[in-house]
């Protein structure tokens, strides 16, 4: 009865009281919930730290709640959905208290940076028919939602095969001067990065990796000496695009054991075949997706407001120019207008239930590719089996947790 009452009380024409925990880096994305008055307000935030505290209320207001914990934020009784906007290692105990709670979950991605939590994160939801939506923001990319609608118009016939060469030109000032570069905090950065990456594959493949090989290491930042502990600032108090090449960067975090180059094979679970490939030490920045269908083939030629997409679908010999052009759309707010939408459609999903674009199953599979990916670039490039969800689990997610 008590859940009744709670599902009844956000149908109603009232404001969600949203918490949100972590205030870093990416604390301003709550600002696309704190909207007093038109279905949303962010109630209150907890953050360890005081500059956490002191930047909730610089942005979102002097009149919010600050407190030290989740379970300070819980104890409160003023909240009906959860934004975890922590690192990524403190995504799933944290998840795991509010799911326990029956509280309608946001985690920023990856959801995990284990498969086990990952997948303790599922049980519980299924379990406690707990709402619970993981931050794929690209799902919303316009450059993304514009190659899946050429896909499922047929432009390029039944997908193949695709490729994703993640540029990561800002790499050593984003992953290699905090937690980041730490395994046991982020694992590998074919989580905090490629989780991305292999959800779009995964989208636009319409299956999930089954079987994944890889090869990488760590060949620039683990050769620079100069080292900091950084945690007393954020990204943006050292980020200086002047400098280059990555070997005169200054200040790395004390402790770097992920890879700064990774390549992966996968075998996806409907036939295709993709790879993906992610470097930290290029001097340009931006995503690049081929998709090959046995009828053309897809490839952007960037990835923001303006720039293009390309479609083959007759014979050239050479680089031939492209049959057609698309223009990637603009959008406002960040991640090219994707990150406004992702947290309307989070809210809509608190509210109603019902599927969404982003999807926890695909969530789920991004981790555990990028995982096994990861274990066997350390394993010395084997092919391992990457674990399914269970059907039951997989079925009652993938129907939208109503």
């Amino acid at each position: 009865m008590e859940g009744t009452r709670k599902e009844n009380s956000l149908r109603q024409n009232t404001d969600l009281r949203v918490g949100v925990v972590g205030f870093g880096a990416r604390g301003p994305l709550a600002l696309h919930a704190h909207k007093p008055g038109e279905g949303s307000r962010v109630s209150v935030v907890a953050d360890p730290s005081e500059r956490g505290k002191a930047k909730a209320r610089e942005i979102i207001g002097e009149d919010v709640r600050t407190v030290d914990t989740v379970d300070d934020l819980l104890s409160g009784g003023d909240v009906d959905a959860v934004m975890i906007l922590a690192p990524d290692n403190l995504h799933a105990p944290i998840a795991l208290k509010t799911l326990e709670a029956r509280i309608p979950t946001f985690t920023e991605k990856p959801m995990a940076i284990s498969v086990e939590d990952a997948d303790a994160m599922l049980n519980l939801a299924y379990e406690k028919r707990a709402r619970l939506y993981v931050g794929h923001n690209m799902r919303h990319m316009p450059v993304i939602r514009q190659m899946k609608d050429m896909i499922e118009q047929g432009k390029i016939g039944r997908v193949r095969a695709i490729w994703c060469r993640h540029f990561v030109g800002a790499g050593g000032d984003f992953y290699f001067k905090d937690w980041h570069a730490e395994r046991e905090r982020a694992f590998s950065l074919l989580l905090q990065k490629g989780a991305h990456d292999i959800d779009v594959i995964h989208w636009l493949a319409g299956g999930y990796t089954r079987r994944v090989s890889g090869i990488g290491g760590l060949e620039v930042y683990g050769d620079i000496e100069d080292r900091r502990d950084n945690s007393d600032r954020l990204m943006w108090d050292w980020f200086d695009a002047e400098v280059f090449p990555p070997s005169r960067q200054k200040e790395l975090n004390p402790v770097i054991d992920v890879e700064d180059i990774s390549m992966l094979h996968m075998m996806l679970d409907n036939g295709v075949y993709a790879s993906y490939q992610q470097c930290h030490f290029t001097p340009d920045y931006w995503r690049n997706y081929t998709v090959i269908g046995d009828e053309g083939r897809l490839e952007n030629m960037g990835d923001r407001a303006g720039e293009q997409i390309f479609l083959w679908n007759s014979r050239h010999s050479g680089a031939g120019r492209p049959d057609q052009v698309e223009v990637i759309a603009r959008a406002d707010g960040g991640h090219g207008g994707a990150d406004p939408r992702l947290i309307t459609e989070f809210l809509e999903f608190v509210r109603n239930g019902g599927r969404t674009d982003v999807s926890v199953i695909a969530a789920r599979e991004a981790v555990a590719t990028g995982v096994y990916g990861a274990l066997s670039i350390r394993a010395g490039g084997q092919m391992l089996e990457v674990p399914p969800v269970p059907a039951k689990i997989r079925e009652y997610l993938d129907s939208g947790q109503a």
